[in-house]
């Protein structure tokens, strides 16, 4: 075998695990703390104050700790509607979401009906370099405006 073609095959190899390596989606699984930012506006991120997320190859379950207390959410990664219900001061509000992969990005959009009103409400999940969980999420203004409020919210991961 030549030098040129052992050069080929292993640039070939190489290409082909970094391929591999970038289509893994990134593992959200963990406990994970909102990081303060004085400077945030549009209230709290929707991962609330902590949460705990578990992770497989086919959902993710996301545990939230807010101030209106814990809420768990069962997302299917296929891209399927997964339902979910929501019970805040005992009225519960049926949810549904369905997820996309955007490279390294976790895209949740959920529909839900609030006081007989459709509510969209869309989230997006990424790993930045140094292990921290991005969370940006956009949802109606509830108090009145006509644009939607997006939020930005750094979480780190608990040791």
């Amino acid at each position: 075998m030549t030098r040129a073609r052992a050069a080929l095959i292993l640039a070939l190899a190489f290409v082909t695990a970094m391929t591999a390596l970038a289509q893994t989606p990134p593992d959200f699984a963990g406990k994970w703390t909102v990081v303060p930012d004085p400077a945030a506006t549009g209230g709290p991120g929707s991962l609330g104050q902590s949460a705990v997320i578990k992770q497989d190859a086919t959902t993710l379950t996301i545990t939230r700790t807010t101030q209106m207390g814990e809420f768990t959410s069962i997302y299917k990664l296929d891209g399927s509607e997964s339902k979910n219900t929501l019970t805040i001061q005992g009225n519960a509000i049926e949810q549904v979401s369905k997820t996309k992969w955007d490279g390294g990005t976790l895209h949740v959009d959920t529909t839900m009906t609030f006081d007989a009103t459709p509510v969209n409400v869309t989230m997006a999940m990424s790993v930045d370099p140094s292990g921290n969980l991005i969370v940006v999420s956009t949802r109606p203004d509830f108090q009145g405006g006509s644009a939607p409020v997006t939020t930005k919210t750094t979480y780190k991961k608990a040791q």
